[in-house]
């Protein structure tokens, strides 16, 4: 009997295995597309940063940069991928993505890998060893407000990382230590403490801290020498802050961030994160490369952003109901607003137990 129709309508189902079973032959990943798709993305990302700059008129420059933050931001998504594929999987895209978008964005794939794997350890997510979780709906909304806002000072921050933080940590190694720790992960959880990389990264890691300074500290030298234009230096910050503030925006909806700290269940955990599935339209842009199946990517982290729409339509057609599935899908992002904002409200509006009372 097929696992799907063998679940029993008394027990809840295992909806990772019952989605596994489904959708196993669309986990292989197809290095066409994610060449194809990064190369366009980062030639649209670099013509529409000449144009925000090049063009005449307010409005020509202003289209130029929509058009290039935008496509930053999809090139920078793709650092999501590179966490999760084998090199195997698309053969020299970690390079690749380093090359066109990570180097010089300041984004380098150090950043991620080996902490965006550990908000998928089931015994970390949601808690406070989790790099991606805060439990935003137990705060204020002037807190979800700020934690948006922040990140806007995103880019400046990567300056002083590679620009100065990453050159002392070389002068003096006691330093490293505190740099690799604090200031080496893609996190928005401030108490997370990153470990030291592994001896089969370390080489990667220095040659990819190294390009990162050296392009910074040049940057910053030409623009002060006057061989950069101040436009052009302000203009790529803007373009930083702009890609940082949309993805801010993104992460405020990818979870629903109600857990305060307590391990919990896999379902518990497919149930906190979301799908923004169409028919909404503007995912495509707030939440590329498949970050708009955020639900789906928690339940099969390997399946290539290229096969989400198609396993996502798929096991809405065959899982059963009892798998809960459709659970976590929301209608878009006021919807997954609405719902942050009531649980917030409702929990401040809770009059507090005082003890012995």
């Amino acid at each position: 009997m097929d696992a799907v129709t063998a679940a029993s309508p008394t027990r809840e189902p295992n909806l990772t295995a019952l989605a596994f079973k489904l959708c196993a032959d669309l986990m292989t990943a197809r290095p066409a597309i994610y060449w194809a798709d990064l190369i366009a993305t980062s030639l649209v990302a670099y013509a529409g940063f000449a144009g925000a700059v090049l063009l005449p008129g307010l409005a020509l420059k202003a289209a130029a940069f929509v058009v290039s933050a935008l496509a930053f931001y999809r090139g920078v998504s793709f650092l999501h991928e590179v966490t999760h594929l084998r090199d195997a999987d698309v053969p020299g895209f970690r390079f690749g993505y380093n090359a066109l978008i990570g180097v010089p964005f300041l984004v380098p794939s150090l950043m991620y890998e080996g902490v965006h794997n550990l908000h998928h350890a089931k015994t970390r997510y949601g808690t406070v060893g989790d790099p991606e979780y805060l439990p935003l709906a137990h705060q204020t909304l002037w807190h979800v407000v700020a934690f948006v806002v922040v990140s806007a000072l995103a880019p400046i921050g990567l300056l002083i990382r590679f620009a100065v933080l990453t050159p002392i940590a070389a002068i003096v190694p006691p330093f490293r230590r505190v740099v690799v720790e604090r200031f080496s992960a893609l996190s928005i959880n401030p108490l997370f403490r990153r470990e030291m990389p592994p001896a089969s990264q370390v080489r990667l890691w220095l040659t990819l801290e190294a390009l990162c300074s050296v392009w910074a500290i040049t940057l910053v030298t030409l623009t002060i020498l006057g061989v950069i234009s101040s436009t052009v230096f302000w203009t790529g910050l803007a373009l930083g802050s702009a890609v940082a503030l949309v993805n801010q925006i993104r992460t405020v909806a990818a979870h629903h961030w109600e857990n305060e700290g307590e391990e919990m269940t896999p379902t518990e955990q497919f149930l906190d994160t979301v799908n923004v599935p169409p028919p909404a339209t503007l995912p495509m842009l707030w939440a590329p490369v498949g970050l708009r199946y955020h639900a789906l990517h928690h339940l099969l982290p390997r399946l290539p952003y290229h096969n989400l729409g198609k396993a996502h339509a798929r096991l809405m057609a065959q899982l059963p109901e009892t798998a809960r599935y459709g659970e976590g899908n929301s209608r878009g992002f006021w919807e997954v607003m609405a719902r942050l904002t009531g649980f917030i409200r409702t929990k401040r509006a809770r009059p507090e137990i005082v003890p012995g009372e």
